[in-house]
Order: C-alpha cells, then sequence, then structure tokens
C-alpha cells in the first residue's frame, strides 16, 4: 500500500433559490453550468455527493472509499471506532444571495429516535458580509412552545428571532436546536456534522421555480427547539496573527483560525486525527513529507492522521481555518 499524503477534492456545487455568484467572483471557482452556486462542498464523505480526489496517485478515488482502505491511518483510530467509513465532517462555502429558510437540526438523539442517522451540529465563519448583511441565531427573548406556535401561525415569529448584523471575520456556533437562518450578502465557511437534516420553519412565503412553497417541516421542529435565550450568540476570539486562535471546541470539531502573514509549522503528532486546512483568504503553500500543495481561496487540504506536520507559506497574508476533531480534548501544539 502507498503512503497517504494530504488530499484536496474537486467541490462539488449545489445550485440553491437563495445562491448567488460570489463563489465564482470572490474565490473564482468555476460552478458552470449552474445558474447560481448556495453551496460548495469542499470536504464531503456524504453517502449521495461523496467527494473525489484530485490530486497525487489517489485521484478520481472518492473520501469514504479510502477511508474503508486506509481506517485510523486516514481520519484517526477513534475517529474510525466513531464513525466507521463514513467521514464524519461536512465542510462547505455558503454563498447567500436571499434569506435561507429559517430552519433548525435535531441532535443526535432525537435523530437516532427518528432513523434518520446524525444530528447537525455545525458552526460559521464570515469570510465576506455585505453592507448591514444579518442572520438569525436563537431567539431574542425568552418564549415557550405555545407563544412559538402563535407568532408561527401569524406570521410574526421574526418578532421574536436574534437578529446579527455580521461583519468579515465573524464567527457563530450553531448548535443542534437552535433556531437560525443566513441572509443576503454573506458569503461563509461553514463546518458541521456530516448530516442534512434540516427542519425548515419558515420559508418567507417565496416558492420554487414551479410556483410551489418549499416543503416545511413545522411538527418535525418543534421537539427539536431549544428555546434557551442566550447571553451572545456570537462568537468572540482575539485577532492575534500567526498564533492558532481556537474558535470552537465541541464534540463533533474543534476549529482553530491561522491568520498569517509569516510562515507557521504545525505539530499534529499528538492528534489522533485527520486535520482539514481551509483556505479563507489569500493564498498559501502547504508543505509536508514528500511535497507540497497550493491552496487558495475556498479550497481545503485534507491531512491524514499519519501525516504528523505541516508548514504553511502565506503568499503575503492568509487565513486557514484548522480544523479536527480530538477526543482527548489535547490542544494541537
Amino acid at each position: 500500500m502507498y503512503d497517504l499524503y494530504p488530499l484536496k477534492f474537486s467541490p462539488i456545487f449545489k445550485d440553491k433559490i437563495w445562491g448567488g455568484q460570489r463563489i465564482h467572483s470572490v474565490l473564482g471557482m468555476d460552478f458552470s453550468p449552474l445558474p447560481n452556486c448556495g453551496e460548495a462542498w469542499v470536504v464531503s464523505g456524504y453517502k449521495t455527493d461523496p467527494g473525489i480526489v484530485e490530486n497525487g496517485f489517489l485521484a478520481g478515488n472518492e473520501l469514504n472509499e479510502l477511508i474503508e482502505v486506509y481506517m485510523g491511518e486516514l481520519v484517526g483510530e477513534a475517529n474510525y471506532e466513531r464513525f466507521g467509513n463514513e467521514f464524519p465532517l461536512l465542510i462547505k462555502i455558503l454563498d447567500a444571495d436571499d434569506w435561507l429558510s429559517i430552519q433548525v437540526h435535531p441532535d443526535d438523539e432525537l435523530a437516532g429516535i427518528r432513523g434518520i442517522g446524525s444530528g447537525k451540529t455545525e458552526m460559521w465563519y464570515v469570510m465576506d458580509a455585505g453592507p448591514e448583511a444579518q442572520l438569525i441565531s436563537g431567539f431574542s427573548q425568552q418564549i415557550g412552545k405555545d407563544i412559538y406556535k402563535k407568532h408561527l401561525e401569524n406570521k410574526t415569529l421574526k418578532e421574536v428571532l436574534n437578529f446579527e448584523t455580521v461583519n468579515k471575520g465573524d464567527v457563530f456556533f450553531i448548535p443542534s436546536g437552535r433556531v437560525h437562518a443566513l441572509g443576503p450578502g454573506v458569503l461563509l465557511a461553514e463546518i458541521q456534522q456530516t448530516s442534512d437534516n434540516t427542519y425548515r420553519i419558515y420559508d418567507w412565503d417565496r416558492v420554487d421555480v414551479s410556483g410551489q412553497p418549499r416543503e416545511l417541516h413545522i411538527e418535525q421542529a418543534l421537539d427539536a427547539i431549544d428555546f434557551t435565550v442566550q447571553k451572545s450568540y456570537r462568537t468572540d476570539y482575539p485577532r492575534v496573527k500567526n498564533v492558532a486562535q481556537p474558535l470552537v471546541e465541541c464534540p463533533y470539531f474543534t476549529t482553530n483560525l491561522l491568520d498569517l502573514n509569516l510562515p507557521v509549522a504545525r505539530d499534529f503528532s499528538s492528534l489522533d486525527s485527520f486535520v482539514v486546512l481551509l483556505n479563507t483568504e489569500g493564498t498559501v503553500r502547504v508543505e509536508f513529507e514528500g511535497g507540497n500543495e497550493i491552496l487558495k481561496p475556498g479550497e481545503a487540504l485534507l491531512v491524514p492522521a499519519i501525516n504528523e506536520w505541516v508548514r504553511i507559506y502565506p503568499d503575503q497574508s492568509a487565513k486557514i481555518l484548522e480544523v479536527y476533531i480530538d477526543p482527548a480534548d489535547k490542544r494541537v501544539a
């Protein structure tokens, strides 16, 4: 068996009723012949849309097929024991030209009860935002199911939702159960569990290309919603250069930000996990044992668990999201 090496994947493009053009105009990705692109899946083990390797001798292979062959060497022994042959994270770029539906995702327990696989916890890192761009995260006031249902019936739900004006570099953690929606003018990176379990609560009374409203999941969503009001829904973090800055640590993923204007070396030898490097800004060269890869904005590199180190060389400046699953909750040195 040949040695593993960091893998790049051909992006999977998704046209959406709310999608825009910035995945092409800002990131330079060609999603033709789609009329728009709401999502680019840059690392995916999702069963119906698996990522296909585009670099090196493994080019043409599906990610989950490689996990079957390399197992813990690719994803880490603990991750392989936990998730088997399915890659546990889905890494996306989202471009909203209109409001996404107001929605919620079930947690693992509810998804298991309903026989629909895993729940969906996710996070957002804002790569670009237009003037006064907004998103919804959680509730603005404490309510219960009865008041919630009245607002839903009266189409006044937005009166009790928390709207956030967003800027480039903002971070939002969206655990399962939190009602949320992405607004127009936002380009972001999304890190999530490998799951497509979404309950639409309200879709702004719009219709699709055939003139029909999209399906809502009012009853299914009711038991999934967490009505707890948070003091803050935005994740604050120090803006420090050339140091791995923690953004989110949860049982499903850990995400650090590398805001670079100098080369950095990253030592992953203490991790029992793959590491995904997602470039959100600038251009970098990633050096590893036996080779190197160029990452442009919107591109990702999956570093196998057996690869113990990388060196990252920014072209002037760059911002990289570093994502892994650490069951021991150890820090990268």
